[in-house]
Parts: C-alpha cells; sequence; structure tokens
C-alpha cells in the first residue's frame, strides 16, 4: 500500500488508512523505532500490563512471601533516631 507524506509544520506525517489501524490496534500513541532503513510503527505498550494477573499467579504458588522472612531486625536508626508522633 502506499501513502503520501504530508507537510505538519517543519515535519512530516503520514495518514495510516483505518483498517490498518484496526489490524494494528493502533490507537492515540505509538512506539516508532528505526529498523535499518525502515521505520516500525507499534502500539504502545503499556509496562505494567498483566501485572495484576502475574500477582494473583504468585499468591495462589505461595510464590508472594517476604525473601527475608518477614523478621527485619531493627537499626540504630530505628532504635534511636525514629519517633513516632
Amino acid at each position: 500500500m502506499k501513502a503520501r507524506l504530508v507537510r505538519i509544520g517543519n515535519s512530516q506525517g503520514i495518514r495510516i488508512p483505518k483498517p490498518l489501524l484496526e489490524q494494528t490496534g493502533l490507537r492515540d500513541e505509538v512506539e516508532i523505532e528505526v529498523e535499518g532503513n525502515r521505520l516500525v510503527i507499534c502500539a504502545l505498550s503499556h509496562p505494567r500490563a498483566g501485572w495484576d494477573e502475574a500477582f494473583e499467579a504468585m499468591a495462589r504458588q505461595g510464590d508472594d512471601v517476604l525473601l527475608d522472612g518477614g523478621e527485619l531486625l531493627p537499626t540504630q536508626w530505628d532504635e534511636k533516631e525514629w519517633e513516632w508522633r
């Protein structure tokens, strides 16, 4: 499919046809990378996507316990400098 570059201020842009947008899932924000002499446009990934499911799976497997055993030894700062108000 051919497309034409259009001037947008000092930059240039490209109009992406609706069927391609629907097929790729591109929305408001995208990631653009250069690979060789190509521009690669990808849907913006969400860094924490899937975390809820991963945490639930960890809890089901009992893999969500603190590694230090839950027993923190008080430090000098805890004993001498910390003050509850």
